[in-house]
């Protein structure tokens, strides 16, 4: 992923502070009913890394078995497999069963197609978004949130156009949007509206923590549900001390009244993520008293704490 990426050098020179909530964010949570612990789900996004082999996945694994092996060591993906084409019901159906057999907690988080958000860009999309809908609806009891992610040059101009298109989705389809423009975050009015009208048609907003694009990293929940894309740098130090602060920060939002948390680990190299994620898990169960479980890694990790 290489979406808000600076050079090496520059990395030290970033401010990855977090906001403060917006007057939103606290409006929501304290409208929330408060669970003891929110439902966490911690993944990457992707399950072919064949870099990954003699890391979590056993050196001979085939590529086909892949997924088999992922589902054993987190329970979500962020599913960016679907977006360059539609998906099939066969397909999804295959993917279903492998977590059947492994992982009867896990959820797939599938990306709407392309053809929806960047060349149709949301007008006329009435049947490819049937067939999208048709198709992940065949992931069952193990369909997590759907994500929109809007093209960077679908502006606030557009609002209208992602209102209609909003409101043509099912009403308890679980979705995210993410926008990318630069107007939707330097723009008051439009930003207010944006997060306004996915407050009215219960839809969230997925927060991306990337090092070059920092007005992503709103911190708006226009729903009591977290969906965040965390972009890292090769297992640079700051990558750690930002992993530190989000824990802080749900382990907040927890306890105004957070339903449910996604949180998915990139980086620009994809070789190490599993072992960012390990850290990631590790730190929530430490946080906040879950269970979740850590990858099994082929070989023993050196202590990351």
């Amino acid at each position: 992923m290489d979406f808000g990426k600076v050079p090496a050098e520059q990395i030290s020179e970033i401010d990855f502070a977090l906001s403060e909530d917006s007057p939103l964010t606290k409006e929501i949570l304290q409208q929330s009913s408060r669970l003891d612990k929110p439902q966490i789900y911690v993944g990457c996004a992707k399950w072919g890394r064949k870099e990954w082999l003699g890391l979590i996945y056993p050196e001979k694994t085939k590529e086909a078995r892949f997924l088999d092996e992922y589902v054993k060591h987190f329970n979500s993906i962020e599913l960016n497999a679907v977006f360059y084409n539609m998906p099939k019901k066969e397909q999804i159906k295959t993917w279903r069963e492998k977590a059947e057999a492994e992982n009867k907690d896990f959820k797939f988080c599938p990306k709407f197609t392309r053809s929806i958000s960047h060349i149709r860009r949301l007008k006329n999309a009435e049947d490819d978004t049937s067939r999208y809908l048709e198709s992940i609806y065949e992931f069952g009891p193990y369909l997590g949130p759907s994500f929109l992610q809007l093209s960077d040059n679908f502006g606030p101009k557009n609002i209208d156009v992602l209102k209609d298109y909003l409101y043509t989705l099912p009403r308890d389809l679980d979705v995210f949007v993410e926008v990318r423009h630069k107007d939707w975050f330097e723009d008051a009015e439009a930003r207010q509206a944006l997060f306004k009208l996915l407050k009215e048609v219960k839809k969230g907003a997925i927060i991306t923590d990337a090092t070059g694009r920092r007005d992503c990293v709103h911190m708006e929940l226009p729903t009591p549900h977290a969906f965040i894309r965390f972009v890292g740098n090769g297992l640079h130090p700051t990558d750690y001390t930002r992993i530190d602060e989000w824990i802080e920060r749900i382990s907040s939002w927890a306890g105004q009244g957070l339903q449910s948390v996604y949180f998915f680990l990139h980086q620009h190299d994809e070789k190490d993520t599993p072992i960012l994620a390990d850290y990631t898990i590790r730190k929530l169960n430490e946080k906040l008293g879950t269970q979740l479980k850590s990858p099994d890694f082929v070989k023993k990790q050196s202590s990351l704490f």
